[in-house]
């Protein structure tokens, strides 16, 4: 049977395969599309360990919410390509609400049921249709015994999906809208300025001994007595505290006041306490080393040119 370029492209649409090994598995198959699917899968499984070994810092981080509980994961692929297949956002976006009924480790999501049978497994079935290698790299739960926990997509693809996501609590027994409402407003405020740690007590005392040591051969290079030298250190401290903890930061909503200010407004609105209780933020493919690729040179050797 002659295999035309119409059932090539119907092929790859349906699989996300490549175009040759599309060619080839209809060849394989006589033209029988279900069929072609199926070479593909099982040839997609036998490469799955080779698959592994590659670099994967594309994707698509996901949000998923219900109640006064919310989850964050990030799924990793090669390629930008495969973020815009939407059976790989479909599959981000189950991945998300699955891990609403886990703890929020990896490792709890990975073994968790969607579809039958646990994320690990469905990610492997994934790798073989669309022929990438593919992490569920991260995850995380938030969630207020008391309030609403706000999510934010920087960089959305669709609804949930997008290339950054926020989560932020709020603890409070005042109206949910208007918490809710800030809450998106502080997680818009995360996905821009990246806070280290939600206040002063959350950051790695590693790192604040480091910047210590920093500020303090910065100052002596002055030549200012050792008393002055310690004053000088505290407040070049109290400026990076401003800089990284999020309470502290000049809000980007209202730069006139702080985070921490802008809550204590509304629990003055609200006639009631309210509590910043904590955030989570996941940028697509931070702290990955990418891989330089030629594509042109893939390109080539594909098609023996």
């Amino acid at each position: 049977m002659s295999i035309t370029a119409a059932m090539v492209k119907e092929l790859r649409e349906k699989s996300g395969a490549g175009m040759m090994d599309c060619k080839t598995a209809l060849t394989e198959s006589g033209g029988d599309m279900e069929a072609a699917v199926d070479w593909l899968r099982t040839k997609g499984l036998a490469k799955a360990a080779k698959k592994a070994g590659r670099v994967a810092a594309e994707g698509l981080v996901g949000v998923a919410a219900e109640g006064n509980k919310a989850a964050v994961i990030e799924l990793n692929s090669e390629t930008d390509f495969v973020a815009r297949n939407e059976g790989f956002q479909e599959l981000v976006s189950k991945v998300a609400k699955v891990a609403l009924g886990t703890d929020g480790s990896v490792e709890a999501v990975a073994a968790a049921d969607v579809d039958g049978k646990p994320v690990s497994e469905t990610i492997t079935d994934a790798v073989a249709t669309i022929g990438e290698n593919m992490t569920l790299r991260r995850s995380a739960v938030l969630s207020a015994s008391e309030g609403v926990v706000s999510t934010y997509i920087h960089g959305k693809v669709v609804e949930g999906l997008g290339k950054i996501g926020v989560l932020v609590a709020l603890e409070s027994s005042g109206d949910a809208d208007k918490l809710n409402a800030l809450g998106r407003q502080i997680a818009m405020h995360i996905a821009a300025t990246s806070p280290l740690a939600l206040n002063t007590d959350d950051l790695d005392p590693a790192v604040v001994e480091r910047e210590r040591t920093v500020f303090s051969e910065q100052a002596r290079e002055s030549g200012k007595p050792e008393n002055i030298i310690e004053k000088m250190v505290e407040g070049r401290l109290r400026k990076f505290y401003e800089e990284v903890t999020l309470v502290k930061q000049a809000f980007v909503i209202n730069p006139d006041q702080t985070v921490e200010q802008a809550v204590e407004a509304l629990a003055k609105e609200l006639g009631t306490e309210v509590k910043l209780s904590g955030f989570v933020r996941f940028a697509l493919g931070e702290g990955i080393e990418k891989e330089e690729q030629d594509f042109a040179a893939e390109v080539a050797a594909a098609t023996g040119q």
